[in-house]
């Protein structure tokens, strides 16, 4: 395995920043790891952009990531800061990393972490690789982000739990999860529980579809139904699609759950853990081949690097076929 590289860089700081992702500390070792391998010395920013600003900023070596692949949420743990996006946030971000002699970054997030880091990597002449680190799954230039495969499953596991009981009680349950501008997690996670309907804030489907799928299923003499509903849903949230369904259907016993941040924590599964290396290990060797103001993916199993801008603005679009499937199958 060869050592080569293009640039001078000898110091990496790594930060997480956003909305925690299962998977992230995975990326964090791969990081750290990959840096020790090329002799470089890699630092740990506590709080992302917040702890930047603050100087909270630690050394880390190779076996304080020993034992962590398998661990959800964060060990640099995580937030949000407005400072950041202020001139005189950023110097002091500057400041307190030449203050360490870092010569490069890895920011672990999602849209707004990129958004930041694109400002400061061309106000500073910092270079700076993104990693994709958002249950989401919204960012352009990757097939899957860091965490979604396990959201998915965490949505589809309590889904199957909430079947049982709408089985036992004959319910109708409205069941929300997150995406407030993207639909994945609720496709995704729909077809893997044979959800009778899936509200995405990119589709069209309309509560009247639903009422009139909720009447066919009525003369099938079909029982109970799952429906699950993305948060940014155009129709409104579950709690609002559900309410409507109660007055058009006074006899449904309707239930609403919202799975919400559980979709956030606990061990990310083997995908993710995997998918999380590879990004990690990507952003270094990036890194040290002169890339900057990149994010890191994975697209058709090969890496691939996106420039900021298009990471975030470019739209990432639900699969049609996909989603005409969805509505195939719930017949």
């Amino acid at each position: 395995m060869s050592k080569e590289k293009t640039t001078n860089i000898k110091r990496i700081a790594v930060y997480t920043s956003g909305g925690d992702a299962p998977g992230m500390n995975a990326a964090i070792r791969a990081v750290v790891r990959t840096a020790a391998f090329h002799d470089l010395h890699i630092y740990g920013i506590r709080r992302g952009y917040e702890g930047m600003i603050k100087g909270d900023i630690m050394r880390l070596e190779t076996k304080m990531v020993g034992n962590i692949i398998h661990r959800g949420g964060t060990i640099l743990k995580t937030a949000r800061s407005m400072e950041f996006m202020t001139p005189e946030g950023r110097s002091l971000a500057y400041e307190n990393l030449m203050a360490h002699d870092i010569d490069a970054l890895v920011a672990i997030g999602g849209n707004g972490t990129f958004t930041g880091a694109n400002i400061f990597q061309k106000e500073y002449n910092i270079p700076v690789i993104g990693v994709p680190g958002t249950i989401d799954n919204d960012l352009y230039g990757t097939d899957n982000t860091i965490g979604f495969d396990t959201a998915v499953n965490t949505a589809i596991e309590a889904m199957d739990r909430i079947r049982d009981t709408a089985d036992s009680h004959n319910r109708l349950f409205f069941v929300e999860v997150m995406g407030r501008h993207a639909g994945f997690i609720a496709l995704n996670a729909g077809i893997g529980s044979g959800s009778a309907k899936i509200f995405c804030p990119e589709t069209d489907i309309t509560i009247e579809a639903l009422i009139n799928s909720l009447k066919k299923g009525s003369r099938r003499k079909k029982l109970f139904s799952l429906v699950i509903v993305a948060e940014g849903n155009k129709s409104g949230g579950a709690q609002q699609i559900a309410d409507v369904i109660k007055e058009k259907f006074p006899h449904y016993d309707t239930r609403v759950s919202i799975i919400g941040h559980l979709q956030r924590g606990g061990s990310p599964n083997a995908a993710d853990r995997v998918l999380a290396s590879q990004m990690g290990y990507y952003a270094v060797e990036g890194l040290l081949a002169g890339k900057s103001g990149v994010m890191a993916g994975i697209v058709n199993n090969k890496v691939r690097y996106t420039v900021f801008k298009d990471a975030i603005n470019k739209v990432k679009p639900l699969d049609n076929e996909m989603v005409k499937m969805a509505e195939i199958l719930a017949r």
